[in-house]
Parts: structure tokens; sequence; C-alpha cells
């Protein structure tokens, strides 16, 4: 007869997806029906980073004499209080496999839940089999999941001295976490704009560029006790500032030496000439026609540019 108490001979190697869970290495290699002598199962992360809201994949083996045991995967975000995330039973080859989504940081276990129930005797007079003992449930391990940021993507335009405001959510959707905007600077990445989420995890980033530049920013989560650190792909912030530019009609060639169906003269923008304008002061661009009527004005009015 098996014996009854908690700490029996028990084997079980687990992988997770993104954790990879499995006995420790000083074990006997472990296969399918095997039965080597663990006192309770025994997981290990082989990486502590999810991502967000990603399935978290659990496989084992266990020995065959365990099919149809139940398992249940449980997460707690404290190591006080857990909560159940998912159940399975082991095959009767001894395998088992778990899977469930995570969204916050915290610590997996997998636990036992019911022993199979017993076959029914054939004989009334014949004692029934007696029914696997009990698994004890693994050591908590540590699972590090990321926030996200959802935001617009691709490059951002804003005008030199005027506020420029950037939408995003934060997930997951707490209120009071700080989002900043960040500029690379020299490889590194220098904070200059911080907002905390609303409800729903919406925040709103305010900035002001005092000039025309051209960088490249990103959106950064420095994480915190329920989330690991997140950031956004870093996107190119071009700020333009204004300048006067004066129209003109190039029938021919322009000042550049060719005939353009949009055109733009200006002396500092190499073109292969040096004689090209604007020749009146305080101007910094002549458009031809077809700029200046694509821009809506003709005449001498302002424009924003980058350069």
């Amino acid at each position: 007869m098996r014996p009854t108490n908690m700490r029996c001979s028990r084997t079980v190697r687990i992988t997770a997806g993104a954790l990879a869970i499995a006995a420790p290495v000083s074990a006997v290699a472990l296969t399918a029906g095997q039965a080597d002598a663990l006192n309770e199962l025994q997981i290990k992360p082989a990486t502590d980073h999810l991502g967000f809201g990603r399935a978290l994949t659990v496989t084992g083996v266990a020995p065959r004499s365990d099919g149809g045991y139940r398992l249940a995967l449980e997460f707690s975000a404290d190591d006080t209080t857990w909560r159940t995330l998912t159940h399975t039973k082991v095959h009767s080859d001894g395998a088992f496999r778990l899977r469930a989504p995570l969204t916050r940081s915290g610590a997996v276990r997998v636990v036992p839940v019911t022993p199979p129930a017993p076959a029914p005797a054939v004989d009334t007079a014949t004692t029934p089999p007696p029914s696997p003992a009990p698994i004890a449930a693994s050591q908590p391990e540590p699972v590090a999941v990321a926030a996200k940021l959802a935001a617009s993507t691709g490059p951002i335009d804003a005008l030199a001295g005027q506020p420029m405001k950037l939408r995003g959510t934060l997930l997951p959707r707490r209120p009071g976490a700080v989002v900043r905007l960040q500029a690379r600077h020299r490889r590194r990445w220098r904070t200059v704009a911080v907002a905390r989420t609303h409800r729903g995890g919406r925040f709103v980033l305010r900035h002001v560029e005092r000039a025309s530049s051209k960088e490249i920013v990103r959106l950064s989560f420095a994480g915190d006790a329920g989330n690991a650190a997140a950031s956004t792909p870093a996107r190119k912030l071009i700020s333009l500032r204004p300048a006067v530019a004066s129209w003109y009609d190039d029938a021919g060639n322009t000042a550049c030496g060719f005939h353009a169906a949009d055109g733009v003269a200006s002396k500092s923008l190499p073109c292969g000439t040096k004689d090209r304008g604007p020749f009146v002061p305080g101007r910094e661009f002549d458009l031809n026609q077809n700029t200046a009527a694509a821009l809506g004005f003709d005449g001498v009015d302002t424009v924003w540019s980058s350069v």
C-alpha cells in the first residue's frame, strides 16, 4: 500500500512559455511516468519577466500513478492571498499542462486540488485500490510582468514656443502612475516632461519646445509594485519655428538653376548655386507659385520651418 504521508515520493518537471519552470539540475533526469524522490513540486523560472497580458504556459511530468490528479495554477500579488488562474489534470502518462495570462507582477505556484476518484471495485469483497497520496504544493516563484504604454506612433510635429500634448494609456488601467516623456541625448535618456495617469490609465503629457529642433523621444514608465518598467518605441520629434517667406513666379528656371513644380529657395539650402534668393532682408525663403498656393498665401507671409 502507498504511504499517505504528505511528503511522499513525487517527480514533477515544470516549464513555462516565457517562464520555463523546471526541477533542479541536481535531480535525476525526468521523463513521463518516472517517479523520483521529491517531497514537493519543484519550480524554477528560467526568466523573471513577462510581457503584459501574455499567457504563461506551464507544462510538467508526474509519476504515472498520479494520472487523473487535478492541479491548479495559482497567482498572488503579495504571497498571502492566492487566486486560481486555471486547472488541469495529470494525464495517464504523467504529463500535464497549464496556461493563463498575467497582467501584473507577483508570484505563481502549482498546487494539488483533488486526487482522482478511486475506480469502482468489481468484487465487493475486494478492497478498492487506495487513492494516490496528496502532492505537496510548489514553493512560490516571482514573476515580473511589464506594463504596457499605448500611444500613437510615427513622427511628432510641434511648434516652437507653443504647448504640445501627447495622449496615451498605461496598462493596467490604474490612476496615479507616473509617465515620462524622454529625449535621447548623447546615448542617454533625459526626462523633459512628466504626467500622472487618470482614471482608466489615461494620461496627457504637456511639453513646450523652446526652439526648432529634431530629437528622438519616447514615453517611459519606470515600474512600480504592480508592474515592471515599460517604454514606447523611439519616435522623431520635429519642432518648427516661424520664418518669413515671400512668393515668386518661376515661369522659367529658379535661382537654383532648374524649374521645379514645388520650389523653395533659400540662401542656406544647398542646390548648386550661390545667388539664389530671397534677397530682401528679414525673409528666409522664396516660395514659387505652386508652394505658396499649397500653403494658402501670396506676397509675404509666415511659414513654420525646421531649418
